[in-house]
C-alpha cells in the first residue's frame, strides 16, 4: 500500500476535481455525436473549464508557483523555482469523437527538473502518479516497466501525424523500420496515457515527435520512476525542449532508438 505525500495529494485532488466536469461533458458529447452540430466549440469549453479548475486548485494550495497550461500559456509566479505544467485534456480528438481514452496531465517542475507527476484517466479511474526517487504507482499499486527484452515480442505505441500536423514522411520511414520487427504498433491518441502505459508495463515502448511539454512532462517521470528510460528521438536527454520522445524499458528503449536512427539515414 502506498501513501501519497501532501504535494501528490494536492495534484491528485486537482485532477479528480477537473475530471468531474470532463466526465459530465463527455456524457453530453456522446449524445451530441448523433446531432449534425459541430461539437468542437463544446470541447474547447470543456478544455478551458478543466484548466481553470486545475489552475484554481493548484494556485490555492501552492500560491506563487508558475503555471504553464495548454490553454493559457505561461503564467510567471513569484516563486521562480517551481512551475506546474498542465494539460487539462490530453486526447482532445478522442474526447470530441466520444472515444473514452483521454487524460488529465499535471507535472511539477522544480528548478528545471520534473519532480512530481499525475496522469489521470477519468473514464477508467486510473490515477498514475510518481514523485522523484519514490517510485511510480497507479492508484495504490506499484508499477514497473515490462520485462520483455526482444523487439519481436514488443508492443509499441506511437502517434501518427495528421492533417496540418507532424512530419508525415519521417513517420512513414520510422514505421517501416519498426513495424516489421515488432509484435504490434498501437495508436490510441493520448501521449499522456501512452507514457503511463509504458510505466505500467502494458506497452514495451513508445515514440513520437512534435509534442508539447504538457503532453510529456508527467509521463517522463512516470516511466523513469517505473524503471524505464526516456530520451528524445536522437537519444538525448532534452525531451521537453525538442518535443520528440523515445521511451521504454532499459532493453527495448535502445533498440527502438536504433531503429529511429536507421530511419533517419
Amino acid at each position: 500500500m502506498s501513501t501519497q505525500t501532501a504535494l501528490l495529494k494536492v495534484m491528485s485532488d486537482a485532477a479528480r476535481k477537473a475530471a468531474r466536469g470532463l466526465n459530465r461533458d463527455f456524457g453530453e458529447l456522446a449524445e451530441l455525436q448523433v446531432a449534425k452540430k459541430a461539437p468542437a466549440d463544446f470541447v474547447s469549453a470543456a478544455d478551458l473549464k478543466s484548466e481553470q479548475t486545475i489552475f484554481e486548485a493548484l494556485s490555492k494550495a501552492r500560491p506563487g508557483y508558475g503555471f504553464l497550461g495548454e490553454e493559457r500559456g505561461m503564467i510567471e509566479g513569484t516563486d521562480k523555482t517551481h512551475t506546474w505544467i498542465v494539460d487539462p485534456l490530453d486526447g482532445t480528438t478522442n474526447f470530441l469523437h466520444a472515444i473514452p481514452h483521454f487524460a488529465i496531465n499535471i507535472a511539477l517542475q522544480r528548478e528545471g527538473a520534473v519532480v512530481a507527476a499525475v496522469t489521470y484517466n477519468p473514464i477508467s479511474n486510473d490515477l498514475f502518479w510518481a514523485e522523484k526517487g519514490k517510485g511510480c504507482f497507479v492508484n495504490d499499486k506499484r508499477l514497473r516497466v515490462a520485462a520483455r527484452t526482444r523487439m519481436d515480442e514488443a508492443v509499441l505505441a506511437t502517434g501518427i501525424p495528421f492533417l496540418g500536423h507532424g512530419q508525415h514522411a519521417t513517420f512513414l520511414k520510422e514505421l517501416h523500420q519498426i513495424s516489421q520487427r515488432v509484435a504490434g504498433v498501437r495508436r490510441f491518441g493520448s501521449a499522456a496515457l501512452d507514457l503511463a502505459w509504458v510505466a505500467a508495463g502494458r506497452y514495451d515502448g513508445y515514440w513520437e515527435r512534435d509534442l508539447n511539454s504538457w503532453d510529456l512532462a508527467a509521463g517522463i517521470l512516470l516511466v523513469t520512476e517505473a524503471g524505464g528510460r526516456v530520451t528524445n528521438a536522437n537519444g538525448e536527454d532534452d525531451v521537453l525542449g525538442t518535443g520528440s520522445v523515445c521511451a521504454g524499458n532499459l532493453e527495448i528503449q535502445p533498440q527502438l532508438l536504433e531503429r529511429l536512427r536507421q530511419a533517419a539515414k
